[in-house]
């Protein structure tokens, strides 16, 4: 098996997850009778493991080498934490296992990205090409699990989340780690005073904003459709055409290279999500502008994320990598998600705050492009 194939699979299996846990996960919990408020609550503490976690795992990982490693124990406890939800009911067993299950499988993405970056020599054009796998993984699992949960009940999420994490931890031992090309140990104090510095600060808070964006579409999306007399179906299917766009941008990042810098990508993403969340609150019973809207999830995250990866890639040098993507995971991802579906969950209202909700989302990710403007165009490129 190719080295190509083996790393499309693991990321397949891994944003399969996702599009099994960012759809549905609202839609288990409804079914186990919480209301919004509580939904926001357990999904900020869930999202919350996300801002320390990634960075002890990767000061593991950059001490010992072994990001492989990492990768497959975290597969392997998220499994186990995830099983548990079977036997549970009660709020903080259920966000207690959730909680765990997220705390080891925040250990995968980050050292993943880093060993994938590593392994195709840091070649954008190449990533794109293996990322845009982890799209069409998240593609099927958001169509099958709409469709299965309709046929069966909210408890399929459990039987759909373990086969995918039996599938994952099975492709992450297909793995083999790349040969480190230089010493880490020297450039790794020098990571703390990067973090200091105007780009990252500008990249870092326009992250979180974004971030905190996605809370009531993270949340309750699939619940609001729900509520708007969509069909099952249309949940999966209308997710599914976001990351369709999504995985157009993945395939065409290396021309956007040429034409844009990180900058201007990074602006062009929060500005046209901002508009995406202010026709998705305000026009969401309208179903072409429902399906602009989310068209636009080529720029909210595609867009975003492969720029992203740019910044982190030359910004941070090669001993630093891990433990930047960490920091970037934990804090933009970890505390921005978690603020987004803390807010959210406040707002949402059982469905009464939907448009209020969506509202506020575009006022974040537009105040986060606003920001970027001050990222400074000049070279990022290794900055000591």
């Amino acid at each position: 098996m190719s080295l190509f194939t083996r790393l499309s699979t693991s990321y397949f299996f891994y944003f399969a997850l996702l599009g099994l846990v960012t759809p549905f996960l609202s839609v288990f919990l409804d079914g186990k009778g919480f209301n919004s408020l509580e939904v926001g609550e357990i999904l900020a503490i869930i999202t919350a493991t996300k801002i320390i976690a990634p960075s002890l795992w990767a000061m593991l990982a950059d001490k010992s080498g072994r990001q492989l490693a990492i990768i497959q124990l975290g597969a392997l406890l998220a499994l186990i934490s995830f099983i548990f939800l079977y036997w549970l009911d009660a709020f903080w067993p259920i966000t207690l296992s959730l909680a765990l299950f997220s705390l080891f499988w925040t250990a995968i993405l980050p050292q993943l990205e880093v060993l994938t970056l590593t392994s195709v020599r840091r070649s954008g054009k190449i990533y794109a090409r293996i990322r845009l796998w982890g799209s069409l993984g998240f593609i099927a699992l958001a169509i099958l699990t709409g469709e299965v949960i309709s046929a069966f009940s909210y408890q399929a999420f459990i039987t759909v989340g373990c086969l995918l994490l039996i599938s994952l931890l099975i492709s992450t031992l297909m793995l083999k780690q790349p040969v480190q090309g230089q010493s880490k140990s020297i450039t790794q104090a020098t990571i703390f005073a990067k973090l200091f510095k105007l780009p990252f600060i500008v990249f870092f808070v326009a992250g979180i904003l974004l971030q905190i964006s996605f809370g009531p579409y993270y949340s309750f999306f699939a619940l609001y459709l729900r509520d708007m007399g969509y069909p099952g179906y249309a949940v999966g299917l209308l997710i599914s055409l976001g990351v369709l766009a999504e995985i157009i941008i993945f395939i065409l990042a290396g021309k956007l290279f040429k034409y844009f810098n990180v900058k201007g990508l990074l602006f062009i993403s929060l500005f046209v999500t901002s508009i995406r969340w202010y026709i998705s609150g305000n026009y969401g019973d309208t179903l072409w502008l429902l399906t602009l809207s989310q068209l636009f999830h080529a720029a909210s995250f595609a867009v975003y994320h492969s720029a992203s990866m740019q910044f982190l890639s030359e910004y941070f040098n090669s001993a630093q990598q891990g433990r930047g993507q960490a920091i970037y995971l934990g804090g933009v991802y970890g505390l921005g998600g978690a603020i987004g579906a803390y807010i959210a969950g406040l707002l949402w209202l059982d469905g009464a705050g939907a448009t209020h909700s969506f509202n506020v989302a575009a006022l974040s990710a537009l105040v986060g492009a606003m920001i970027l403007l001050l990222l400074p165009n000049s070279s990022l490129s290794r900055q000591q």
